[in-house]
C-alpha cells in the first residue's frame, strides 16, 4: 500500500491470501477478505491520511 503524494512511498506490504477466481458476493462473509479489508481501512484513514490544512 502506497503513502500518500507526489513523493509516495511504499508504506506497508499486505499479503493477499485470497484464493482466485473470486467471487465478488462470497468474499463478503470471508474472515481473509474481512481482516484485508480492514487493514486496508486502517492504513488508509489512520495511518496516512491527509491532515486538514
Amino acid at each position: 500500500m502506497m503513502t500518500n503524494g507526489p513523493s509516495a512511498t511504499i508504506g506497508e506490504i499486505l499479503e493477499v491470501n485470497l484464493e482466485r477466481p473470486r467471487d465478488r458476493v462470497s468474499l463478503q462473509s470471508d474472515p481473509g477478505y474481512i481482516r484485508c479489508r480492514e487493514a486496508i481501512l486502517e492504513f488508509l484513514y489512520k495511518k496516512f491520511a491527509k491532515e486538514d490544512e
